[in-house]
């Protein structure tokens, strides 16, 4: 562990890919505070795993759509760990898979609440206390190469809002790039997680895995390998960037 470590944020960090991302950054160093929106059970599981092995985590329950989610997030995180200087938005959903036209409206109001309006929350959380105290953030945005692929037939509302995120992460990253402040995004392919089954499609991943150049699926552990070093000095020329971890796509 670090001596003063560095104090990670991440948004939905108990299952999947946003799990894996708080398990390598905790046991790389970083005191790590994570949101959940529903699954409290999974949440506690990892951070009592992550406490036993002598790592720093904390669990807080936040839907990041709520306008004031991203404050609540930010002060338990330093009121446990001092003062934040990385972030990674990961919390996002797809609502049910399928054609567009069979979208309804909620469905599509929440996934662009939580995927879109979500990032941006707290992004602005992050940006304001950095540029207050002159810290040098880190920030990764979890994209899908589905932005530029579309999603015909399974969820082009999904994809629309991933096209927002690598659009917003280009922009702020130039915004706010003299006060050294870094934002990327990380763009997975299919990965094998829960969303899938979430969106009513649980077999989503074998069915897909035909398409990809490498002849499989990620796991979650591989994005979270590209998300901690797009954290790290490694990457510390790289601002702006979308770096597309998807065995080819």
């Amino acid at each position: 562990m670090m001596d003063t470590p560095d104090v990670l944020v991440v948004t939905g960090g108990s299952r999947g890919i946003g799990a894996a991302v708080v398990r390598l950054a905790a046991h790389t160093g970083y005191a790590v505070c994570f949101s959940y929106g529903r699954d409290a059970a999974a949440a506690r599981t990892l951070e009592r795993e992550l406490e036993e092995s002598g790592r720093c985590a904390v669990a807080v329950q936040a839907d990041v759509a709520d306008p004031a989610a991203a404050r609540t997030l930010f002060d338990v995180a330093e009121r446990a760990f001092g003062p934040v200087t990385a972030l990674v938005n990961n919390a996002g959903i797809t609502g049910r898979i399928g054609p567009f036209r069979d979208l309804d409206f909620a469905t599509l109001r929440r996934v662009l609440d939580v995927n879109v309006l979500g990032t941006m929350l707290c992004a602005g959380e992050a940006v304001r206390r950095w540029e207050r105290r002159a810290t040098a953030g880190r920030m990764v945005n979890i994209s899908s190469i589905a932005a530029t692929l579309g999603s015909p037939h399974e969820y082009v509302h999904y994809a629309a809002t991933k096209a927002a995120v690598e659009g917003f992460t280009v922009g702020l990253a130039r915004e706010t790039a003299a006060a050294g402040v870094r934002v990327n995004a990380v763009a997975p392919g299919t990965v094998h997680t829960g969303i899938h089954a979430a969106g009513g499609d649980p077999d989503r991943p074998a069915r897909v895995a035909g398409r990809v150049p490498m002849g499989r699926v990620g796991e979650p552990d591989e994005i979270a390998e590209a998300v901690l070093w797009l954290l790290s000095d490694k990457a510390a020329y790289v601002t702006g960037a979308v770096l597309r971890v998807s065995g080819g796509l």
